[in-house]
């Protein structure tokens, strides 16, 4: 009979967890934000999920917001970059209007664009993009260098305002009709005159009129 004593069963025995890195834990953030939103992405939340600590995490991400950011960073990649064949000024209201679109397919996202710094690929090449075409309006210089700043947070603002209406639905504003409310013609005679416009359109059509309304005045303040 053997003296010796079985050693106890290891517990804590199973295959060893692939190493962390940056794009393993967006990986894990991209997938807990598409199954339950950018509100269920914490740094708590992606470190559960990679069944590993937050405080592990920190090495690779700065925050909860350097997360956000990269998730909005990945969602941009549905953007179509232009070829650049078409003329330069119906190209650039194209391409902002699509990231617009991309902002309006979720209300986070868009908040998140207002309070954050982003500088991934895909946000980097949207801004080159707009360069490019602001370059071929022969807008540069500072013009283009402020101007694609404006641009970007035109749309960013306009989907963080109207986010959880369709896309060519009445906005918020719009309800009740403005002709219903009554507004007094002696104390506010503009407002009263123009009361239909000051309401009118769809956010879609208002944010292209935005967006062409800054481009002229672009080529007023920044032709060479």
């Amino acid at each position: 009979m053997s003296d010796q004593v079985p050693a106890p069963a290891n517990r804590r025995e199973r295959p060893p967890k692939p190493a962390l890195t940056r794009e393993g834990i967006i990986a894990a953030a991209l997938e807990l934000f598409r199954s339950g939103g950018l509100s269920g992405v914490t740094m708590r939340s992606v470190a559960r999920a990679l069944d590993t600590g937050h405080a592990s995490l920190y090495v690779y991400v700065r925050d909860t917001a350097d997360l956000h950011a990269q998730i909005l960073d990945a969602e941009l990649a549905a953007i179509t970059i232009p070829d650049y064949s078409e003329p330069w000024r119906s190209s650039l209201v194209e391409l902002l209007m699509d990231y617009r679109r991309v902002l309006f397919s979720n209300a986070d996202i868009a908040k998140t664009v207002l309070f954050t710094r982003l500088d991934g690929p895909n946000y980097t090449a949207l801004a080159e993009a707009v360069l490019t075409l602001l370059d071929k309006g022969g807008i540069t210089g500072q013009a283009a260098a402020w101007g694609v700043d404006v641009l970007l947070q035109q749309a960013a603002a306009t989907a963080a305002e109207h986010a959880h209406s369709a896309v060519n639905s009445p906005t918020p504003r719009q309800a009740p009709r403005a002709n219903e409310v009554p507004v007094d013609a002696n104390r506010y005679p503009r407002i009263a005159a123009l009361r239909e416009d000051l309401f009118s359109g769809t956010p879609t059509s208002r944010s292209e009129w935005a967006i062409t309304m800054l481009i002229e005045g672009l080529l007023a303040v920044g032709r060479d």
